[in-house]
């Protein structure tokens, strides 16, 4: 069931109550304003701030939820929703009690994360980035964000074990803490088990990557990132061999930099965004797609490598050919969308081919036309497609006419998707089974992104 009908869990007269386990500051307060509202809109932290209000009267008083509605001036649907977006940002926890067919609510709001923490959180980072902009991002940083430590200092402080030591005593059972191993509490509601670890760590070699090295800490920079990125396990084996440093050692820094790097070279040069599940979708992606619209929709969402791997039947792609794609994107700063048109256009009317030479031809008409969007670019590619069809042939006779009309028709037929593109989804099994030289891939990896050890 879609999110946006889940009000039906929450009507107008549900009680409840709410807890404040901690006393909040006014920085507290600048945090959520700041940081969280970029991220979830004005009605949840409105929602959140009047929780917040509520909590620090005394007595404390059970209500229902028509008294939100009406501090809020929202329907029940939209106070549902402005609640989820805080229980998903981390801000609020909410707990349910059911009886005798009536039900009640407690929420417990939670601690917004410090400015540092904030910022070096992938998802978080990204997601205000997205939202606000580089300059406002940068000046939250410059505002909350400690100074950088003088290094001529160094760090001289005790730890506890330093200064204490241990008495034993008998203390009661039920004042005794629980020290039983337990999943380490998360900021936000995040599924790290969502990732392959088992697969990343069936590619990866023991000898290079060892598996201590997979912290928990490690491991949830890796599952968000991969979720960030829209990366497969096997991707993200290359990006943990990128994150590798001169000791072999991973820090959660060198996995964002590598994700980010491996993204751009792979993928688009734009940061990814997020968007909430619930947010409409635009009107050209509200009603049924064309044919022609999923193609675009495809070719702006897909990666130039695999773009190649589904035109090629999922047969692994050249390294030529990828790295033709890559400079195509990084190099002459194309759109992600309109290299992927190139791709296809070139290939279907050169019988599979990639000639380097005719593509750049392309490229370079595309770059001074300014094409921005696969839709662009498709509908230059037809109404120029004699153009191009010439510039390809100059040198050659007219014992190709017969290929040229033939491409030319093929590419030509608008309402007409090319076979490949339906059958792409049946050749995406990636196999595990062979060897790896990790250190081979490494370097080659380095190479692309012209760095070198």
């Amino acid at each position: 069931m879609p999110l946006i009908h889940l009000y039906k869990e929450l009507q107008p007269g549900d009680p409840f109550d709410i807890r404040l386990p901690h006393a909040f500051s006014t920085q507290e307060r600048q945090l959520v304003t700041l940081f969280y509202q970029p991220l979830t809109g004005s009605e949840p932290v409105s929602l959140y701030l009047t929780l917040w209000a509520e909590a620090e009267q005394m007595p404390k008083q059970q209500m229902t939820h028509y008294y939100l509605m009406n501090v809020l001036g929202l329907p029940i649907g939209k106070v549902f929703e402005a609640r989820i977006a805080l229980e998903a940002i981390g801000l609020l926890r909410t707990w349910k009690k059911e009886n005798a067919g009536e039900r009640s609510f407690l929420y417990e709001l939670q601690r917004p994360l410090d400015a540092d923490s904030f910022m070096k959180d992938p998802l978080l980072s990204m997601f205000l980035f997205s939202k606000i902009g580089e300059q406002a991002y940068r000046n939250l940083r410059q505002r909350f964000m400690s100074p950088v430590k003088d290094t001529a200092f160094k760090d001289v402080s005790r730890a506890f074990i330093d200064v204490y030591k241990p008495v034993h005593a008998n203390i009661p059972s039920d004042l005794q803490v629980d020290t039983s191993p337990k999943d380490k509490q998360k900021v936000y509601p995040f599924y790290l088990e969502q990732f392959d670890f088992d697969l990343l760590q069936a590619g990866l070699s023991e000898q290079l990557v060892p598996s201590n090295l997979l912290t928990f800490e490690v491991r949830e920079a890796i599952a968000k990132l991969a979720f960030l990125y829209h990366l497969t396990a096997l991707d993200m084996q290359k990006v943990v061999i990128l994150a590798l440093d001169d000791d072999l050692g991973i820090s959660q820094e060198r996995l964002r930099k590598a994700a980010a790097d491996f993204y751009k070279l792979t993928v688009s040069k734009e940061p990814p965004k997020l968007a909430r599940v619930t947010d409409p979708l635009p009107v050209a992606e509200a009603g049924q797609k064309t044919k022609d619209q999923e193609l675009q929709h495809y070719l702006e969402t897909t990666a130039p490598v695999q773009v190649l791997r589904d035109i090629n039947n999922g047969k692994e792609p050249l390294q030529t050919s990828v790295q033709l794609a890559e400079n195509l994107i990084v190099q002459h700063g194309m759109p992600i969308g309109v290299v992927n048109a190139l791709l296809e256009y070139v290939m279907l009317t050169t019988d599979m081919k990639l000639p380097k030479k005719y593509v750049e031809t392309i490229a370079d008409h595309w770059v001074r036309k300014n094409v921005q969007t696969a839709k662009e670019a498709m509908e230059l590619a037809r109404q120029e497609h004699d153009k191009y069809t010439a510039w390809k042939n100059k040198p050659q006779t007219s014992n190709k006419t017969s290929q040229q009309t033939k491409g030319r028709s093929r590419y030509q037929r608008e309402e007409k998707v090319p076979e490949w593109f339906y059958k792409r989804n049946d050749n995406q099994e990636e196999s595990t089974s062979s060897t790896i030289d990790f250190e081979k891939e490494r370097q080659k990896i380095l190479e692309m992104l012209g760095k070198s050890e």
